[in-house]
């Protein structure tokens, strides 16, 4: 009988070691598991917002071209100027207000970049430049810099002081961050007046080659009035182009102030 329990009880201390050693396996395999390197994860797709095409291309060395230039958006006329401009094939220039239009409407700055516009700086809540402080003027260009470059991966390298306010402090800081100053040689006082005919008229009389030309997308009038703009600037011979197109293959100076292209 006492050979019987003796049995019995090493049978039975060896199926509990046995089971012991099955129920530790899987726990060794985690173990090695969790020791082995992880794969590398996968890198991230680029940003559709980051999406920058070129213009519609033009040689105005050949061409007589005038640059079509718009300011202080974008704006809730803007979505509706860039569907005119994308049925006419016309690129043009934004220099875009940072506090009222970039940080409101940041859609339609990455929709101007992906359709080939060319993106530029208006300060960040349009003061006189001429009468802030340096680091005023700093900080109204540099916050503007940064967003777009957030938006769109890309830097603006002009811009156009408000209301055309500038001197040399201006030109200064502009040359230390990269900035050219564009002005313009037309403009049809669309801020004051907002009948599409007269702003058209105004274009019109005073566009030539070479010629730089200030709109707002921001006003009611200007946006009815762009595709009469465009046709009447191609009846007179002229392209419609960015200010880059304009000046190339040269490009504006920074800091240097420019009313039209050389």
């Amino acid at each position: 009988m006492r050979r019987l329990l003796q049995t019995a009880t090493a049978i039975a201390a060896a199926a509990v070691l046995s089971a012991c050693a099955t129920a530790q396996h899987p726990a060794t395999t985690e173990a090695k598991a969790a020791a082995a390197p992880a794969a590398a994860p996968p890198k991230p797709k680029p940003s559709p917002s980051l999406s920058w095409s070129k213009p519609h291309p033009v040689d105005c060395r050949k061409a007589r071209c005038v640059a079509l230039t718009f300011d202080a958006g974008p704006g809730s006329y803007t979505a509706r100027l860039l569907d005119i401009l994308k049925a006419k094939r016309v690129n043009a220039t934004f220099f875009l207000l940072g506090q009222k239009g970039v940080a409101r409407y940041p859609q339609l700055v990455r929709r101007q970049a992906a359709e080939g516009h060319e993106l530029a700086n208006h300060s960040w809540s349009h003061p006189r430049l001429t009468e802030v402080s340096n680091a005023e003027i700093h900080r109204q260009l540099t916050l503007v810099q940064q967003r777009i470059k957030q938006l769109t991966g890309r830097t603006p390298s002009l811009m156009r002081p408000p209301q055309g306010s500038t001197d040399q402090r201006v030109a200064e800081i502009c040359r230390s961050l990269g900035l050219a100053q564009i002005l313009w040689t037309v403009t049809a006082k669309d801020y004051r007046d907002h009948d599409p005919d007269l702003i058209k008229r105004r274009v019109l009389a005073s566009a030539e080659r070479n010629g730089i030309i200030l709109l707002h997308d921001v006003y009611p009038g200007t946006v009815p009035a762009v595709p009469g703009i465009i046709d009447g600037l191609r009846e007179r011979g002229l392209t419609p182009v960015t200010v880059s197109q304009l000046f190339a293959p040269t490009k504006p100076q920074k800091g240097r102030a420019y009313w039209n292209a050389p």
